[in-house]
Order: structure tokens, then C-alpha cells, then sequence
């Protein structure tokens, strides 16, 4: 079991950046992907970025060339660096990593409890 802890979110004004961290712990063989979602209020989650074990990326059409993420496999974290933030990212971001219980498991789905994001002026 995989327990994932976000940290660095709150309150920003426009234009602003904030960096998200997220912290895997517990039992497991190996983290693969590793991904931020948020969730706005009335909205569906929706994915962010994500990266891959091997440092791929993938980002969602509206933070791209504004938000980047990076891992560190060694420590199993995760970050997002959120730059000319406005309000449209307001929401709260999770936290999520795919990963294996032991060399012959599929794969198993963690999420974070969530990090407040919030831009107003």
C-alpha cells in the first residue's frame, strides 16, 4: 500500500507561482507513473501533468509553458512548479502514483488527500 502526502498549496495572487510536493510512503515494489489531478468545485477531476519512471512528460493543453513536473525516483516524490498562475487554477490538486505491490502484481492506483490551490487577488 502506497501513501501519498501533498504539501505547498494556498493562496497566490495572479501571475503568481506555487510548488506542489508529494511524498510517497508504505509498502511497495516500484512507483511508475506519477501524475497531479485537480478539482474544481462543479467540475470533474481532470489531469494536470504527468511523468513517467522515465521522465517523460505529458501535460493538459492549459498549463502547458506554465506548469512543469519533475520526480525523483531515489526519494519517490513528485513535484509541480506552477508559474503565471490565474484564476482558472483554482482548484484543489491530488497527488497520484500507479504502482506494483511486488515484481509479479499489476499495477495499483494511490491518491493523495489533496492541496488546496487558490488564486485571487
Amino acid at each position: 500500500q502506497v501513501q501519498l502526502v501533498e504539501s505547498g498549496g494556498g493562496l497566490v495572487q495572479p501571475g503568481g507561482s506555487l510548488r506542489l510536493s508529494c511524498s510517497a510512503s508504505g509498502r511497495f515494489f516500484s512507483i511508475n507513473d506519477m501524475a497531479w489531478y485537480r478539482q474544481a468545485p462543479g467540475n470533474q477531476r481532470e489531469l494536470v501533468a504527468q511523468i513517467t519512471r522515465a521522465y517523460n512528460t505529458n501535460y493538459a493543453d492549459s498549463v502547458k509553458g506554465r506548469f512543469t513536473i519533475s520526480r525523483d525516483n531515489a526519494e519517490n516524490t513528485v513535484a509541480l512548479l506552477m508559474n503565471n498562475l490565474n484564476a482558472d487554477d483554482t482548484a484543489v490538486y491530488y497527488c497520484n502514483a500507479a504502482y506494483r505491490r511486488s515484481a509479479v502484481s499489476g499495477f495499483s492506483e494511490a491518491w493523495g488527500q489533496g492541496t488546496q490551490v487558490t488564486v485571487s487577488s
